[in-house]
């Protein structure tokens, strides 16, 4: 499903208990320097990752400070968030005029809010230009935070370059049938540069047959909860998307490559180290 760019006006893009992706949550804040954001989701725990700007996050007895470094766009900086536990109330200070996602997943336990600065990201950067996959992960709730999170992953994806593919081999995480897949619903937004690039997003929801294809902008949303779902950018511009999985039963992510390209793994570098640092 394709969420057109829009002014939420500070309200959740992606609801509690969503009919289509029920394990996952998404919201947009902007504030102005010295503005507050209070807020509360029961049933999910979340993650604060500034898009610009600069914010102060209270939750749980603490306070993370100077949380964000990026200034003009996602590209102008490395991220940083705070994770909020489930059912705990968090507040959020605008330090600068700002712009802030906040991800979440259904998980029932309260677990202990901590900060992820930038030095604490996992990356990975696999792919190549010959292949039109070359891209770059920065996991902001990934590996490195197992132990700390119950089902939510939170990472960022940019394209190496300008064009080319992202999320090929096409692959699924729709169905609970351990050691091959986990359900794991999932959320995009995307930004694009130059601002005026756009791309293109598949959703093939049944082996070897035709599917669907959203037409994606800068600010776009994408919720993926069934199906291979492969995206690219338009020659000339770069991509990037905001990305939150929510696990059914487990937080690690298992994807079942689809079979008729599996062929492809062995053809795109370091695939396989951008597969295990989904857990």
């Amino acid at each position: 499903m394709h969420i057109a760019p829009h002014d939420n006006e500070n309200l959740p893009i992606v609801d509690v208990n969503d009919p289509l992706v029920p394990l996952v949550y998404f919201n947009i804040l902007r504030l102005k320097a010295g503005e507050t954001f209070d807020y509360r989701v029961q049933g999910y725990e979340t993650c604060v990752v500034p898009a610009t700007g600069t914010v102060t996050v209270e939750t749980g007895g603490e306070s993370f400070a100077d949380i964000g470094n990026r200034g003009a766009d996602v590209w102008d900086g490395e991220p940083e968030g705070v994770y909020v536990p489930t059912d705990t109330a968090a507040r959020i200070t605008a330090r600068t005029d700002t712009e802030v996602f906040v991800a979440g997943a259904q998980y029932a336990d309260t677990l202990k809010p901590f900060a992820v600065r930038a030095g604490d990201l996992d990356l990975v950067q696999y792919g190549s230009d010959d292949t039109k996959t070359h891209r770059k992960i920065k996991h902001i709730l990934g590996a490195a935070h197992h132990d700390r999170v119950g089902r939510l992953l939170v990472s960022e994806l940019f394209t190496v370059g300008a064009g080319g593919w992202s999320g090929f081999p096409s692959h699924k995480h729709d169905t609970d049938r351990l050691p091959d897949e986990t359900r794991h619903d999932e959320c995009y937004n995307f930004r694009f540069r130059p601002s005026h690039g756009s791309g293109l997003q598949m959703l093939q929801r049944e082996d070897n047959e035709p599917g669907d294809a959203y037409h994606i902008m800068d600010r776009s949303t994408v919720l993926i909860d069934k199906g291979y779902h492969p995206c690219c950018v338009l020659p000339g511009y770069e991509m990037y998307y905001f990305t939150i999985l929510g696990g059914l039963s487990q937080r690690s992510l298992r994807q079942y490559f689809h079979p008729t390209h599996a062929d492809q793994l062995h053809t795109i570098p370091g695939i396989m180290d951008m597969v295990a640092k989904f857990k």
